[in-house]
C-alpha cells in the first residue's frame, strides 16, 4: 500500500494536507517536539521499563507516532462530522488550541513509563508537566499555558480506563492509543519469547484505517488474521471507547480476513 493510500485511511496526519480546523499551530507544536531534545530523549527512555524488562508492547518512539497521528486524523475527521469539541472552549481558549492540546497530550501519555510500567499515567503528569512549562512558554501568556497546561494532563491522565474524560480531547487520545493495535507493535517482545496476551493478540492485527462513516463521523475499520485480535478489539479498544464521550460518534467494524486458518469469529462491530 503507497502511502498516500494511508493518508487516505487516516493513518498519517499530513500537516500540508486541508483540515477541518485552524493547523498553523499545531503544525508549529509538532515541528518544536520533532526538534526538541528533551522530548525526545524522553520517548526513548521509555519503551525500557515495559518491552525490554517486561516483555510488554511498544510504548516508545514509534507508538507516540502512531497515536499521535491517528489522534490527530480521528479529531480531524470528528470536525468534518460536525462534532463540537469542549475542552479548549470551556477554558476560553482557540479552536486552533484543541488539535494542540490532543497533540501535546497524545505525545507525553507515556512518559511515566521511565519510572514504571504499572501506574504509569500518575507518574506521566509531573514529567510532562515541567516539560510543558517549558514547551508552551513560546506560544501562550500565562493564563493561557495554565489552561492549556491543565487540559493536556488531564487528556494525558484519562487515557487511562480508571480516570474519566471530561473533555472530547481526552477522549480522542484515549481511543487513539487504543487504536496502536497492529501486529509491528509486538514485534521486539513476541521475537524476544513474549507471547503474553496482549503480545500474541497484536499479532493477529493486520491493519487499521479511519475513515468518515456513513451512519457516523467515523468508521474504524480494522483486519484481523485469527481470532486471537478479538481481545485487542473487545477488551482493549471497547474498555477505551466506553466513558470516553466518543461513543455516539465512531463505529468500528472489525473483520477475520484469514481464509484458510481460523474462522470462530468473522465480524465484530461496536
Amino acid at each position: 500500500m503507497s502511502e498516500t493510500d494511508e493518508e487516505a485511511g487516516g493513518r498519517i496526519y499530513d500537516p500540508e494536507a486541508d483540515h477541518a480546523f485552524p493547523d498553523e499551530r499545531v503544525n508549529d507544536v509538532l515541528d518544536m517536539l520533532a526538534a526538541d531534545e528533551e522530548v525526545q530523549a524522553y520517548l526513548e527512555a521509555q519503551n525500557v521499563n515495559p518491552v525490554a524488562r517486561k516483555r510488554y508492547n511498544d510504548h516508545g518512539t514509534k507508538h507516540i507516532s502512531i497515536v499521535r497521528n491517528r489522534a490527530l486524523c480521528l479529531y480531524d475527521l470528528l470536525k468534518r462530522g460536525g462534532v463540537d469539541f469542549n475542552g479548549a472552549a470551556q477554558q476560553g481558549l482557540a479552536e486552533a488550541d484543541e488539535a494542540v492540546i490532543v497533540a501535546l497530550a497524545a505525545t507525553l501519555h507515556d512518559i511515566g513509563h521511565v519510572v514504571h510500567r504499572d501506574d504509569h499515567p500518575y507518574y506521566s503528569i509531573p514529567l510532562a508537566a515541567d516539560l510543558l512549562d517549558r514547551l508552551l512558554e513560546g506560544y501562550y501568556d500565562v493564563d493561557e499555558r495554565v489552561r492549556v497546561k491543565g487540559e493536556v494532563l488531564h487528556a494525558i491522565l484519562c487515557h487511562h480506563t480508571e480516570e474519566e474524560p471530561l473533555t472530547l480531547e481526552a477522549g480522542v487520545v484515549r481511543v487513539a492509543d487504543a487504536l496502536d493495535m497492529e501486529r509491528g507493535r509486538s514485534r521486539i517482545p513476541y521475537e524476544q519469547g513474549g507471547r503474553g496476551i496482549n503480545t500474541v493478540s497484536s499479532q493477529a492485527i493486520e491493519k487499521v484505517t479511519l475513515e468518515p462513516g456513513d451512519d457516523y463521523p467515523v468508521l474504524v475499520e480494522i483486519e484481523m488474521n485469527n481470532a486471537a485480535g478479538v481481545y485487542q478489539v473487545d477488551n482493549l479498544l471497547k474498555a477505551k471507547l466506553h466513558g470516553s464521550g466518543l461513543e455516539e460518534t465512531i463505529r468500528i467494524v472489525a473483520l477475520n480476513s484469514h481464509e484458510n486458518g481460523d474462522r470462530i469469529v468473522e465480524r465484530i462491530e461496536l
